[in-house]
């Protein structure tokens, strides 16, 4: 019988009387990788941070390798073996790969630090563990998926044996997904033992042992992944099988976004290539690409966050090319953007705050330069009602919501903008079924209204279920144009890396 590294027995975690964790009982062993699925708010990351000692339990106990522990830090949990990979990483940009894995527990000569000796560790502890990274690289230069192994390393310095991954894929590319995984093989095969938070099933069904499926701050099942499937899994996690779509043909209206000629230079290198398109009234268009090919640089410039170095922008028409943000908004242009927190909201600001944002200056909202507190409130909770945002009030900070309700609060704010153009982008990224489908529903209900929706996502099967259109990016070029139905998920992938199809 396999050692038990943990178990956490009748957990209970409350916030004022939100109860986030409700009786959850769960068990880990030596050199398993074990799932935690479930909608966000279903409270699965919260049972996580109560276990690495990021929050503290109303009632319940934790034992390690059998010993009953309290862990009021997570120093005390890292003491006990337990390390945890978070969504965002804690990584100083102008510091080294090594420096950065080696911070806090540093090999010195005298007061220095032991440079040779730094380099060689994490060089041997990157191929022991086959997490191909070069020490001397500073993090400033590394991509995503690199900054990932660099977390993962900096855990295993420290000797961690169990390992937490918390929706680790959020922001990685297809190929960085695969390599996480087999990550996570690896370790498993050398002893250590994982617990994975996510709610992509097909990673599940990819590298899990065992699964716990959480809703409601509550487990409500427990499977061995020889035992379940992915559809069970989902019905599990949200209380009915997934609704399968079928979205009929509209014909397309005039343009309401267009894009000629757009290009982009930064430090002599061409980032945007002559970028055509345009987008219909009626129309989902879809823009296909492997991160780091263009799509971040041409939303800002479509958005009037970056000023293009050529070309045009036209709203409905109008030349909007060197228009401000704020003047773009006011011409009809809506923006759910990459990232949630950077460009989509203030993490410090109240839910009310984050709601308003763009109506802060118009009735009934303000009158006479003053705000109505009274009509911003009861805006805000029809926006969290109808946009199902789980919170325990509307005076929350945005910084507190889990990943996925910040997302239907901010994808809610743009939709109720009521703009004729939506650029939306990565609308579904870290975020459960049942909120994906919602939000789904939503960007189609803007199609059957008549505007015009640029969708910009690296989850493939999202482009491909909504978009009426689809434009593949490659090194900031169009590299094709496929209506729906026209192109099959392996040829866009093929397309997506820079390769042919139909030699």
């Amino acid at each position: 019988m396999a050692e038990t590294m943990f178990e956490m027995r009748h957990i209970k975690k409350m916030y004022g009387t939100l109860a986030a964790n409700d009786d959850v009982s769960i068990r880990l062993d030596k050199g398993e990788i074990l799932c935690i699925v479930g909608e966000n708010g279903a409270g699965k990351s919260t049972i996580m941070k109560v276990l690495y000692g990021l929050e503290q339990p109303t009632a319940g106990e934790i034992l390690v390798r059998g010993e009953r522990v309290r862990f009021r830090t997570p120093s005390d949990a890292m003491a006990k073996g337990i390390g945890m990979v978070q969504q965002h990483f804690m990584l100083f940009e102008d510091l080294t790969v090594a420096e950065n894995i080696v911070f806090k527990n540093e090999v010195r000569k005298g007061p220095f630090l032991d440079r040779k000796t730094t380099f060689e560790t994490v060089r041997q502890l990157s191929e022991k563990y086959a997490l191909k990274i070069d020490p001397k690289a500073k993090i400033s230069d590394c991509q995503v998926g690199l900054r990932q192994r660099v977390e993962i390393l900096k855990i295993l310095y420290q000797n961690a044996e169990i390992i937490i991954f918390d929706e680790p894929s959020a922001v990685l590319t297809p190929l960085e997904v695969e390599g996480l995984l087999e990550t996570m093989r690896n370790l498993a095969a050398a002893g250590k033992s994982i617990v994975l938070i996510t709610h992509k099933l097909q990673e599940v069904m990819a590298v899990a042992d065992r699964i716990y499926v959480m809703r409601l701050g509550k487990v409500v099942a427990e499977r061995r992944k020889s035992e379940t499937s992915a559809d069970e899994l989902a019905y599990l996690m949200v209380g009915h099988h997934p609704a399968t779509r079928d979205i009929p043909a509209i014909a397309p209206g005039r343009p309401l976004l267009e894009v000629k000629d757009l290009c982009l230079e930064n430090d002599g290198r061409d980032i945007l290539k002559s970028v055509n398109l345009h987008v219909d009234a009626g129309e989902v268009v879809g823009i296909a690409g492997v991160s780091g090919n263009g799509q971040s640089e041409l939303e800002a410039c479509i958005t009037g966050l970056t000023a293009s170095t050529g070309g045009t922008v036209l709203l409905d028409g109008k030349d909007v090319t060197k228009a401000t943000v704020h003047e773009r908004r006011e011409n009809g242009m809506a923006h759910i953007s990459e990232d949630r927190f950077l460009w989509g909201g203030a993490t410090e600001g109240m839910l009310y705050e984050n709601a308003l944002m763009a109506k802060e200056d118009k009735a009934p909202f303000s009158k006479h330069g003053f705000l109505n507190k009274r009509s911003i409130s009861d805006y805000a909770d029809d926006l969290m009602k109808r946009f199902k945002v789980k919170a325990s009030s509307n005076t929350q900070k945005l910084h507190e919501l889990s990943g996925g309700n910040a997302q239907k609060l901010i994808t809610g704010r743009e939709i109720m903008m009521n703009s004729p153009v939506l650029i939306c982008c990565e609308p579904t990224r870290g975020i459960d079924i049942g909120a994906q489908e919602f939000i789904h529903d939503e960007i189609l209900k803007k199609r059957e209204n008549g505007d015009a929706v640029l969708l910009i996502s690296s989850e493939l099967t999202e482009i491909m279920t909504l978009s009426d259109r689809i434009y593949v990016l490659f090194e900031g070029k169009i590299a094709g144009e496929f209506k729906r139905g026209a192109i099959d998920e392996k040829s866009l992938g093929i397309l997506m890396l820079g390769g042919k199809i139909n030699e």
